[in-house]
């Protein structure tokens, strides 16, 4: 059964940088489209950012020129850069296919907390 680990995560103030990282047991990378998804207290998951097997990448409006996904499909990973944080960029981060695989379990996230 494929897992999926999300790392990286922290305390930053805003402006602030962090890298996140998501690590498969399986080789499903190769195969999906694969995203960022968050989901901040009291608000709905939303997809972030996503990458195709070919690497085009798209992105939501609200992060769009601060966060930048990409992948390593020979190490089975997917990362995230985001830059200029934002206190609303706040959220517990995970990654999943895209579209979402419902066979597929997902990770226990890591949390963004962007505060000063």
């Amino acid at each position: 059964q494929v897992q999926l680990v999300e790392s990286g995560g922290g305390l930053v103030q805003p402006g602030g940088s962090l890298r996140l990282s998501c690590a498969a047991s399986g080789s499903i990378f190769p195969i999906y489209a694969m995203g960022w998804y968050r989901r901040a207290p009291g608000k709905q998951r939303e997809l972030v950012a996503s990458i195709t097997r070919s690497g085009s990448t798209n992105y939501a409006d609200s992060v769009k020129g601060r966060f930048t996904i990409s992948r390593d499909n020979a190490k089975n990973t997917v990362s995230l850069q985001m830059n200029s944080l934002k206190p609303e960029d706040t959220a517990v981060y995970y990654c999943h296919a895209v579209p979402i695989l419902p066979a597929l379990s997902w990770g226990q996230g890591t949390q963004v907390t962007v505060s000063s």
